[in-house]
């Protein structure tokens, strides 16, 4: 029981990156590479507890979230409108787009488990619409209109759970090569072709959005002047929330490796993989995947909003009319596109394009921050700065590389 508590705004973190996208992300890295690409997801868990700390830490020893340290940081006129312009293109719009993908992915989830129900095919003839996507929407709503950290929390630590339980077991029940592993996480290899995967695997885990939404929750739940105590806390939040989030994907990855890895059978989305588990490990594989997909989907869709309403509160002040306003723009764009089932490709495409801009820039700006004499004796020490600078210098690569793909 005392395990439980020590879940808290680093759960908000993995369930922000343990979306339909990493699901997809991951189910396609264990089917074509089996376990060969799991030292790329060992670096993204590192990497994100590096910087999820630092933006904690910040959050809770200035009492104010990225956002409006960023602010505050950025005097210069033009430098800070290009950043607000990123910051929008990136995570307001972009996960405005991500959210529907949220939506649908929690759709097929749902599907999976109860399939063509009478009432679900009696309103897609008659209005053509994604009934799944519009009550699953409608619940993340509902949660969200609250306006209660707490109760957001419980939610996603009780997702996170949940998904923790689903893909876990179907791991457990496709019997995965323990030895493979081993070697996948310990030995760096990069099959050919897997470049794209390996970037994609590291850009659903360590993301801009997840930074802004961490530093305002942590600030949020640990307003005290006792800054020793909450950082320790927030610090055992952080070792059981964001590893426990790897443990999900790597579980994905064993998942569909055991499934197609070498099999000669091709993997289009994590809905297919759902149900091509039965035949090969029976009904109960089937349905803990569906149910792990339902709860990504619900999750990220609850912090996807989220996240969005956070950056921008920071950056232009929001007042708590306008912060509610944004998330729910962003909640009803994703019901409309899942819905509809629209492909709004040019705008992830574009979302894309602009998180490669803009997580090495926050990491950047966030690395100034936590150096900053305003946080006293709590500012980074040199092996803290050694390891984000190091952390960096990978996401300029990454970026440069995510840019060349996209834009050639």
């Amino acid at each position: 029981m005392r395990f439980i508590p020590r879940f808290g705004p680093a759960t908000l973190v993995s369930a922000a990156f343990i979306g339909p996208g990493t699901v997809v992300t991951a189910s396609l890295a264990g089917a074509n590479f089996g376990y060969a690409l799991l030292w790329a997801l060992l670096f993204s868990v590192l990497a994100t507890l590096i910087l999820q700390e630092m933006a904690a830490r910040l959050g809770i020893v200035t009492g104010r979230g990225l956002g409006e340290n960023l602010r505050q940081q950025l005097q210069h006129p033009l430098l800070r409108a290009l950043l607000y312009l990123l910051v929008i293109a990136a995570i307001v719009l972009g996960n405005s787009a991500y959210q529907g993908g949220n939506l649908t992915g929690a759709s097929l989830g749902a599907e999976a488990i109860w399939g063509d129900t009478a009432w679900r095919l009696a309103l897609t003839e008659q209005s053509k619409l994604n009934p799944w996507a519009l009550l699953l929407g409608a619940i993340a709503a509902a949660i969200l209109w609250q306006g209660r950290y707490q109760l957001i929390e419980r939610w996603l630590i009780g997702l996170v759970l949940l998904m923790s339980l689903a893909f876990i077991s179907s791991m457990l029940l496709t019997q995965p090569a323990w030895s493979a592993i081993l070697r996948g996480l310990l030995v760096p290899q990069l099959p050919e072709g897997a470049t794209l995967t390996v970037i994609a695997l590291i850009g659903t885990t360590v993301v801009p959005y997840s930074l802004f939404l961490h530093a305002a929750s942590a600030a949020r739940k640990w307003q005290t002047t006792d800054k020793s105590q909450a950082l320790a806390e927030s610090a055992a939040d952080l070792r059981n929330a964001i590893p426990l989030g790897g443990l999900i994907t790597l579980a994905i990855v064993s998942t569909a490796a055991s499934a197609f890895f070498g099999k000669g059978l091709t993997l289009s989305n994590a809905g297919e993989l759902a149900l091509s588990l039965e035949p090969l490990f029976g009904a109960s594989a089937r349905y803990l995947m569906a149910l792990g997909l339902l709860a990504a989907g619900l999750s990220s869709a609850l912090t996807a909003p989220l996240a969005a309403a956070y950056a921008l509160q920071g950056l232009l002040a929001l007042n708590p009319q306008q912060f509610r306003l944004t998330w729910l723009l962003v909640m009803l764009i994703g019901i409309t596109v899942s819905s509809m089932e629209l492909k709004p490709l040019s705008v992830i495409w574009f979302a894309q394009v602009a998180n490669g801009i803009l997580l090495p820039i926050i990491t950047l700006c966030l690395l100034v921050a936590v150096n900053s004499k305003a946080l006293g004796h709590y500012r980074n020490t040199k092996r803290q700065n050694l390891l984000g600078f190091s952390v960096l210098a990978i996401t300029l690569l990454l970026s440069s590389r995510t840019l060349y793909l996209a834009l050639s």
